[in-house]
């Protein structure tokens, strides 16, 4: 028995197919008649509303494009054993909806934080493996609003590293968010 497809209306729209059955009896999705996506001018207004627009979206599936957006909004202040102070810039980059910074930048950060912190005390003999990362948001952090990133190794053992990372505002100390890191660090394999 074959599923009939569903249609889709939105409204100012032509009507959109959804989804239809193939021969295999699994459900298919397609674009609209005309080849083009109808939402594409609504999500890229969006994107240019909240100061992402970018034509250019094809340079971000790149390996590591993850580091090159954090790079312009994290500078390194001081690194000490067990310890890494960085600053944060709350760029439109890394901005969400309400001009404030992203949930998923301040995780982010966070981790890269907590990594450089954890190589002040483990070797680069031993592989780290991220195993638990807790945030506590408190409060948001305007956009262009510069913050104090402070990674402190809570305890390092032979096989764990605990590390705590603290978000403040470079000009009140105000405290933002909160995040607990945890490391499993296993020596390399050699073969």
């Amino acid at each position: 028995m074959t599923n009939p497809s569903s249609k889709a209306t939105v409204p100012g729209s032509r009507e959109l197919q959804t989804s239809s059955s193939s021969p295999g009896g699994a459900a298919t999705s397609t674009k609209s008649d005309g080849g083009a996506n109808p939402y594409e001018p609504q999500v890229m207004g969006f994107f240019k509303k909240v100061g992402m627009h970018d034509p250019n979206v094809e340079n971000y599936s790149s390996r590591d494009f993850y580091s090159n957006l954090l790079c312009n909004t994290l500078k390194t202040h001081t690194v000490r054993r067990g310890h890494v102070t960085c600053f944060a810039t709350v760029t439109p980059a890394v901005a969400n909806y309400f001009g404030g910074l992203h949930g998923g930048a301040v995780a982010a950060i966070a981790e890269r934080v907590a990594i450089a912190t954890t190589r002040t005390v483990v070797g680069e003999d031993k592989e780290i493996f991220l195993v638990d990362l807790g945030m506590s948001y408190l409060s948001a952090a305007p956009k262009d609003a510069e913050l104090i990133v402070d990674g402190a190794v809570v305890k390092s053992g032979r096989n764990i590293t605990a590390v705590s990372i603290e978000f403040r505002m470079k000009k009140t100390g105000k405290l933002l968010f909160t995040s607990r890191a945890t490391f499993h660090n296993s020596p390399l394999a050699k073969l």
